[in-house]
């Protein structure tokens, strides 16, 4: 199999560097391309962007040249919905597409709207409430130095979120494959709306775990991206789905 590179988009106040994992872990067939946003990681100096147009704007230049076959997209939370609007661009842009959309931690963005968007200044207020929503490593919520740093690049991603209006648009011919943790707050029809989003039938993969499962199963994760790109035209593999045990229609809201 020629050798694909996988686009790997942050979460919210994340950078490049959250997917080191990824870069140390990948498999032959695969090349990880890490995305720096403005502002975070190798980019920490520069003005943060708050309109998501500017954001895939920036992305796409920084990608660009990645873009020739094969191909894939992976974001996590709110890497998720820059995939999604990532890839509208490159439809609109007449570019070569992914081959697939790997997504993991992240609702179908029609179901957006709702998301709780942090706007305190207090500290401590600042620190409840993440904890509240979830979706933010206890390793940084634990560290005042991290959070003093993090808080303007999470308050401006939020406010992307925020500054997002969906529009219902042609779906997608491309498939999508969800990756989930078993204990991730997020309710069915944030899972089963992201099928209008494309014409190819959407997966479901389940992870034990919460929100930031990819951590932990990092080499499963790149196995199971690796096995879809070299199989992507052919039967569907078999893929093993880490089932939850509680009920999908107890959990609630997710973390971007």
């Amino acid at each position: 199999m020629e050798k694909a590179n996988l686009i790997c988009l942050p979460y919210a106040g994340g950078s490049r560097f959250a997917y080191k994992q990824f870069v140390e872990m990948a498999p032959s067939s695969l090349q990880i391309i890490p995305v720096d946003l403005p502002g975070r990681g190798t980019r920490f100096t520069e003005q943060l962007i708050y309109n998501p147009d500017k954001i895939i704007d920036d992305i796409l230049k920084q990608i660009e040249s990645y873009l020739e076959p094969p191909y894939a997209i992976y974001g996590h939370s709110m890497g998720t919905l820059l995939a999604y609007l990532l890839t509208k661009k490159i439809t609109r842009s007449r570019l070569p597409l992914p081959l697939h959309l790997f997504l993991s931690g992240g609702k179908a963005p029609s179901t957006l709207e709702d998301e709780p968007i942090l706007k305190v200044l207090d500290k401590q207020e600042f620190i409840t409430q993440l904890i509240e929503i979830g979706g933010i490593p206890e390793k940084i919520l634990n560290s005042p130095r991290l959070i003093k740093i993090l808080k303007p690049i999470l308050q401006a991603d939020f406010q992307v979120i925020k500054n997002f209006n969906y529009q219902r648009t042609p779906p997608f011919n491309l498939p999508i494959t969800l990756l989930l943790g078993t204990d991730e707050n997020i309710t069915t029809h944030q899972i089963t709306d992201w099928q209008v989003e494309t014409s190819k039938k959407v997966e479901v993969v389940w992870f034990p775990g919460g929100h930031f499962f990819l951590f932990d199963h990092t080499k499963e994760i790149l196995e199971l991206i690796a096995r879809n790109l070299q199989l992507h035209q052919k039967p569907k593999s078999n893929i093993i789905n880490f089932v939850p045990n509680q009920s999908m229609k107890s959990v609630a809201k997710v973390m971007y």
